[in-house]
């Protein structure tokens, strides 16, 4: 699954949901996702939180596959910034 199937998947998810702050999904080489203003783009810019993973750990996360807690001590993410935004996350795919 491509980072652009993901932002759209993400988008669909969060119809009618309000998120406030913004976030990125760091990938690495495979590119960014962007959640911002209710929105996910893969477009880069900067942003209150960036949370660094594998794309596969990505979708592990956003499937509810990967307990962010667990992954976070684990090592298979990294999160800087606004660690509040992260934890707004937690709640919305939670």
């Amino acid at each position: 699954m491509s980072l652009q199937n993901i932002a759209e998947d993400i988008r669909t998810g969060l119809a009618g949901k309000s998120f406030d702050g913004t976030l990125k999904f760091d990938c690495g080489n495979d590119g960014v996702i962007v959640l911002a203003n209710g929105a996910a783009c893969t477009e880069d810019c900067d942003t209150d939180c960036t949370l660094r993973l594998s794309r596969e750990n990505l979708k592990k996360l956003l499937t509810g596959k990967l307990n962010p807690m667990t992954a976070v001590m684990m090592g298979k993410i990294k999160i800087s910034g606004d660690m509040g935004v992260a934890m707004k996350l937690g709640k919305l795919i939670g």
